[in-house]
């Protein structure tokens, strides 16, 4: 028996598809000993989160478990504002869990418990897709995540191709995560079939590189552009974020914050740069310089707020921390 939808918000201005999860993050508690907290994450979620934290109407579409971590993470959702009609509860199936651990050089180490037969994030079929969520909304963001297994693969680029032909903007996060792909020649085949479907596109410098095999960013950007995208985020961490379009190629800084934990900064970034797009209320040709810098700059903000705290979702700012920050550095550059 198919469930009944919930009601849908009226003109959404992101929607993510692909993986809701939980996040164990390691930590040490008080007696010293190792201690992991549960948080909500998956990157999609998390993009989905920031921009609703900044004030942006969000939806997210995919799949959990009728379980514990499954009824947890719709209600994190909901506490974050987010319309979960297209969010699916699936008592056939187990909610993906992740163990996070920070390295002493400030890296992450990953530990996914995720399998095609029992994950219900792999699960995602196209004939349950909220298409209704996709038609009111302005971007459906993606990530990589969910293309490493049918019937999500499917599911997901359906989604998106729908998506295109609907006139909507199409952005996505390569997010490349060796442990959960075959190898690295399947996952690039596989990351870069989603390129032709997407208007915009984060990547890490090394994600730039699996995507293009270029040994430069220059010929990278080039080689993206001529498969169809329109704007590329490129972020560096503590150093900021590159921003290209056809017209353009710009850097911008980042914030300078005591780093605790970079687990969902990136989302953040992305979340916070496509609220701020969505703001604009202009099409990706009608952006100038100065909407690129303010898209760049509240991106990096959010980046930088998350990275200054424990976590991913718990760890993201609201519109009046970001603003607060933005005028900071401001004040700062009119002294310099």
């Amino acid at each position: 028996m198919i469930a009944l939808r919930e009601k849908i918000m009226n003109n959404l201005d992101i929607v993510s598809i692909g993986e809701l999860l939980v996040d164990f993050t390691g930590f040490s508690s008080e007696d010293g000993s190792s201690a992991y907290k549960l948080n909500a994450g998956g990157a999609p979620a998390n993009v989905a989160c920031m921009a609703s934290k900044l004030g942006s109407k969000a939806g997210f579409i995919g799949k959990i478990g009728r379980d514990m971590f499954g009824f947890y993470l719709k209600s994190e959702l909901l506490k974050n504002g987010i319309d979960t009609s297209g969010l699916i509860i699936d008592k056939n199936y187990k909610t993906t869990m992740a163990f996070v651990k920070n390295r002493e050089d400030g890296e992450r180490d990953f530990e996914f418990y995720r399998e095609e037969s029992w994950s219900a994030d792999l699960n995602l079929r196209y004939g349950e897709v909220n298409r209704e969520m996709i038609d009111s909304c302005r971007v459906l963001h993606f990530g990589s995540l969910c293309l490493t297994a049918e019937p999500a693969r499917t599911a997901v680029l359906n989604s998106v191709e729908y998506a295109k032909s609907k006139g909507k903007l199409v952005s996505y996060d390569p997010n490349y995560r060796p442990l959960l792909w075959q190898n690295e020649e399947y996952a690039k085949s596989t990351i870069r079939s989603a390129i032709r479907f997407s208007d915009i596109i984060k990547v890490s410098e090394e994600e730039l590189k699996l995507l293009t095999d270029c040994e430069t960013m220059t010929l990278s950007i080039a080689k993206l552009f001529s498969e169809g995208v329109r704007v590329l985020c490129i972020t560096q961490g503590a150093k900021g974020c590159i921003v290209a379009t056809p017209r353009s190629i710009h850097a911008y800084p980042s914030f300078k914050v005591e780093t605790v934990d970079t687990l969902g900064a990136g989302d953040s970034f992305f979340g916070g740069f496509l609220h701020k797009l969505c703001k604009t209320n202009k099409t990706l040709e009608e952006l100038e310089q100065e909407d690129i810098a303010a898209m760049a700059m509240v991106g990096n903000a959010c980046g930088a707020l998350t990275s200054s705290k424990k976590g991913a979702i718990p760890a993201m700012p609201d519109a009046e921390q970001v603003q607060t920050l933005l005028d900071s550095y401001r004040t700062e550059e009119k002294k310099s």
